[in-house]
């Protein structure tokens, strides 16, 4: 799943907002923007949360707790199922984080191609083993671990001989270009051995497009329907337009990185452009036969045909053979031969 290119997850998250009709059209928005995945959180408010647990963004006047709004955005099983079969029938792979045992069997039966460990739950390690023991592709954000912490976890879903991608994350909605951490990337990459990528929070397509110059094998990002649209994430997402857009340049990036240019092959390639585009040696005026050639005497003009501008110093000093018109190239065989 994380050897081919750069796999881009659109991740919906809680956009959808609880209505299935949405979280389908989610679906149908990120394939035709290209997206090589659709990303959901899978949420079971008894099962992962208490009715204490605390607003991170007190966004929503319909939900008197933050336990009201998980509730709320439940799906039954048979509805993920009918998400991850439309994901597939788009063309999608479908993936989702569980935030509870019982999620991750709910996902594993609804046939997810890979979890998605959110920063949450880095250190839920119950949690890691369940999803280990599936067997599945799994990708394990790092947004508010340290590396002491991303080696347990890292270690513990490596029990499941699975490939494993880690991602770059910085918990912050939207996240500032100087907290990005670009830099991480590469040291994920060196300290573990396995795929890596970036989690975006930005809000833009820039810093997906400068990962994709270090060769990331995964690139999520938050998608909206709009900038005006309701939910928590919205100025930390990207809208599907921008989405396309983000495909485009990381499709350009990649055949850009893959295929090294042999610049001597290359100006061999070009010679035809080479003539047209650089330039020979001419009469700057018209020249008459015996005459010694002075700097003067010379211009250097398209095309590039004939005696190269390079070649001017050794052409200042000799004599003329026969007449030559203004404009009209120098060849050697109009010139005395170097002595």
């Amino acid at each position: 799943m994380f050897a081919d290119g750069c796999l881009i997850v659109a991740e919906v998250g809680q956009a959808h907002d609880g209505s299935l009709g949405t979280a389908h059209a989610f679906i149908d928005a990120a394939a035709e923007s290209g997206a090589g995945a659709v990303k959901f959180q899978t949420h079971i408010a008894s099962a992962e949360s208490t009715p204490d647990e605390p607003w991170r963004v007190r966004f929503s006047s319909q939900d008197e707790t933050r336990y009201d709004y998980w509730q709320r955005m439940q799906f039954t099983n048979a509805q993920w199922i009918g998400l991850g079969e439309h994901a597939h029938e788009r063309g999608l792979k479908f993936l989702s984080s569980p935030f509870s045992l019982e999620a991750v069997d709910l996902l594993r039966d609804a046939g997810i191609d890979a979890f998605k460990i959110a920063s949450g739950e880095v250190n839920n390690t119950p949690l890691l083993k369940a999803i280990a023991a599936c067997g599945l592709p799994t990708i394990l954000s790092s947004g508010m671990s340290p590396w002491s912490e991303l080696d347990v976890a890292v270690e513990t879903l490596e029990t499941g001989g699975f490939p494993i991608a880690v991602l770059q994350c910085t918990s912050e909605y939207p996240c500032p270009p100087e907290l990005v951490g670009l830099n991480v990337i590469e040291e994920l990459k060196a300290r573990y051995g396995h795929a890596v990528g970036l989690s975006d929070h930005s809000g833009t397509i820039f810093a997906g497009l400068a990962a994709a110059t270090l060769g990331i094998q995964v690139l999520e990002v938050h998608v909206t329907m709009s900038r005006q649209a309701f939910g928590p994430d919205v100025p930390a997402s990207v809208t599907f337009d921008e989405l396309s857009t983000l495909v485009s340049g990381v499709n350009f990036i990649e055949r850009a990185r893959t295929n090294p240019v042999d610049k001597e092959a290359m100006s061999v390639d070009l010679e035809d452009l080479r003539r047209v585009f650089t330039k020979s040696i001419v009469a700057a005026r018209s020249l008459q036969a015996g005459m010694v050639l002075s700097v003067g005497d010379l211009a250097l003009k398209k095309p590039g045909n004939g005696i190269p501008a390079t070649e001017l110093p050794s052409i200042v000093g000799r004599k003329l053979l026969r007449p030559i018109a203004v404009d009209q190239q120098l060849s050697l065989d109009d010139l005395t031969p170097v002595v």
